[in-house]
């Protein structure tokens, strides 16, 4: 039998670089295959405001369901209406349906809920129209 041992010497400090050069091989390496892979996420461009389409928010009046209809396009407000309202609102609260028809020529010729008029008879009915409008337009903005 030819029994000839082989002693292999290895010092401590190459074993520790070794160990540091590989860590970090490794690391770019992982890093190198997360900023080159193919994310196959395609990313909406939003070139106008809104995202067009027909919105709708239902708005409680005494109890009685109301339905707040806005239609968009990408860069316009074409209609800001009421659906869908009961014949006791019209008579229990008159100051609303002319005070939505006011606010929605205003916004449409406009194309902004800001420095809408009203006078000071109708100061809660338009700010409660105009927040639920607001609301709506955040919702449908294209930058959401």
């Amino acid at each position: 039998m030819n029994s000839n041992p082989k002693i292999v010497v290895l010092h401590m400090k190459e074993l520790i670089y070794t160990g540091i050069f590989l860590s970090f091989a490794i690391l770019l390496i992982v890093i190198l295959i997360f900023m080159f892979k193919n994310n196959n996420k395609k990313e909406e461009v939003s070139t106008g405001l809104y995202k067009p389409g027909v919105y709708t928010k239902a708005i409680s009046i005494n109890h009685s369901p109301v339905e707040l209809q806005i239609t968009l396009d990408k860069d316009n407000i074409n209609a800001v209406e009421f659906k869908n309202i009961d014949e006791s609102i019209n008579v229990m609260y008159p100051l609303v349906i002319s005070s939505m028809e006011d606010i929605s020529k205003q916004i449409t010729d406009s194309q902004s809920v800001d420095n809408i008029s009203y006078t000071g008879s109708c100061k809660y009915t338009y700010s409660t129209i105009l927040s639920n409008v607001k609301s709506v337009l955040n919702k449908a903005s294209a930058n959401n």
